[in-house]
């Protein structure tokens, strides 16, 4: 059984917080929108890759997308896929 994490609603925190629009975001962590919509909506899981990006473009750890910065769970969320 694989576990995958969702990361939508921290990311999408975090982009708020940083006063971007998704478009913004992608652009400056060199993302297509589309995939900033996927993955605040959960419909998708970052790629390691991908999660250095966005939060590089943020001024955050990548950590912090399924982690508050006090390291609480702020939005993190996984499933089991089997």
């Amino acid at each position: 059984m694989q576990t995958v994490v969702y990361v939508g609603q921290r990311l999408k925190a975090l982009r708020i917080e940083a006063a971007l629009t998704q478009a913004e975001l992608a652009d400056k962590a060199g993302v297509a929108p589309n995939t900033v919509a996927r993955l605040e909506r959960d419909e998708a899981e970052p790629h390691m890759t991908t999660a250095r990006k966005l939060a590089a473009a943020l001024g955050v750890q990548p950590r912090e997308l399924t982690v508050g910065r006090s390291g609480g769970a702020g939005g993190w969320r996984e499933r089991q896929r089997l």
